[in-house]
């Protein structure tokens, strides 16, 4: 043990916990290099016999690490015009027919070096670290270029290497059937072979990528086509996970648990048979509530049926430039409790432990736990509801990754 971190109220988010939150009262936490070496109470002998750093946490609020499983944080431009059209009665689907929409942040950033990328990116992923974030997914998907979406990965690779200067895992995720390109209007088979025969055999040959998503909806791709990106994803060793069910059923959930997907996201239109299909693979359904609120929808997801079978209930931001631009994961688990009806409990579970499922890493973050990875933050809360209730200021005091204690 290289470090004890004392006098903590352990938030574990462990399910061997019975108490509410997995909470533990008068904890020590200790961190040998990178992981949790263990859990002691604080008259434990192997607290009294250690001779090490010792950080008194003064009775907070301890945590893991929060997790945004669901990301476009790489863009270039601007959707507020899309914003102001909506508010003025023109739907989604219209927005998307005139041009607006993805493709209009696609121009955007294809306009865009990689340099210019990241410059653009930073503000954003600082915002997210500061409230605590310590791991983030990141889509390509603005691109739709074999070059552009390596552009827009390269970039997430980079925000990732900033560590320990950010503090953040990045896990990056191919996106380029987000929409179909303005050179392949109706081609999209022509665009999917593309997808399956060049860009996702190029980013599992670079590493850039851990999974390959779709947008599985009425105004993107089919799912027949999805199926073989999907089937190419697996072929090529990537995992998969999709945008399904958000603004019409088109059967997504039940293609993403076919192919053993992480996670699907949305579920707005999700149906009996699309749970049911998620609780048998074991796919996590990760809520969306700010695309929600940002597009003033009114159909919710199914979360008393996929909590009823035991569907794992993820949330994340969706931060991105037109239908989600929050650059708060707090924000997010608020919305997720008075707009969807989850408990502050399962809006922390969702940005933590089910999180960390939706994105491969369960092994090894999203509950304090022996042997997990030494990502926790240190709240000055007097009860762990108020990370989710209380916005507008920030109650962290201190943020650990890895480890490595830095700035909050």
């Amino acid at each position: 043990m290289d470090h004890l971190w004392v006098n903590a109220r352990l938030a574990t988010f462990d399910p061997r916990v019975s108490a509410p939150y997995g909470l533990l009262e008068g904890q020590v936490l200790a961190v040998e290099g990178a992981r949790i070496a263990g859990l002691f109470p604080m008259d434990a002998p192997e607290v009294r016999a250690f001779r090490g750093d010792v950080t008194d946490c003064a009775g907070k609020v301890v945590t893991p690490g929060l997790i945004d499983c669901h990301t476009h944080l790489v863009w270039g431009g601007t959707r507020a015009a899309d914003w102001e059209a909506r508010l003025a009665g023109v739907s989604y689907t219209e927005i998307a027919k005139r041009g607006g929409g993805i493709l209009s942040s696609v121009r955007a950033t294809r306009a865009l070096s990689e340099a210019e990328l990241l410059k653009a990116s930073l503000p954003r992923i600082h915002a997210l670290a500061e409230e605590g974030v310590t791991c983030v997914e990141i889509k390509s998907g603005y691109g739709l270029t074999l070059e552009d979406e390596l552009k827009m990965l390269r970039v997430a690779r980079r925000l990732g290497a900033l560590a320990p200067h950010l503090c953040i895992e990045v896990a990056p995720t191919l996106l380029a059937a987000h929409a179909i390109p303005p050179e392949f209007a109706g081609r999209a088979d022509d665009y999917v072979s593309l997808i399956c025969d060049a860009i996702i055999p190029a980013v599992a040959l670079e590493r850039l990528a851990e999974a390959v998503d779709v947008f599985c909806e009425s105004i993107a791709f089919t799912p027949v086509q999805c199926d073989r990106i999907f089937t190419a994803a697996r072929a090529s060793g990537l995992a998969v996970k999709g945008h399904v069910e958000q603004l019409t059923n088109s059967h997504g959930a039940e293609l993403v648990s076919k192919h053993g997907g992480w996670s699907a996201d949305h579920l707005e239109y999700l149906d009996d048979a699309g749970v049911a299909a998620m609780a048998k693979a074991g796919t996590v359904a990760v809520l969306l509530p700010g695309a929600y609120y940002f597009l003033r929808e009114t159909q919710k997801p199914p979360v008393a049926k996929l909590r009823a079978a035991g569907v794992p209930l993820a949330v994340a931001s969706d931060l991105n430039p037109g239908t989600s631009p929050f650059a708060s994961l707090r924000l997010a688990m608020n919305m997720a409790c008075v707009l969807y009806g989850l408990t502050p409990e399962e809006a922390l579970a969702g940005a933590t432990r089910e999180a960390a499922k939706a994105l491969g890493r369960a092994e090894r973050m999203g509950t304090l736990a022996v042997g997990k990875q030494a990502d926790f933050l240190l709240w000055d809360v007097a009860h762990p509801a108020e990370i989710v209730c209380a916005l507008g200021t920030n109650p962290l005091a201190a943020r650990v990754v890895k480890g490595r204690a830095g700035d909050a």
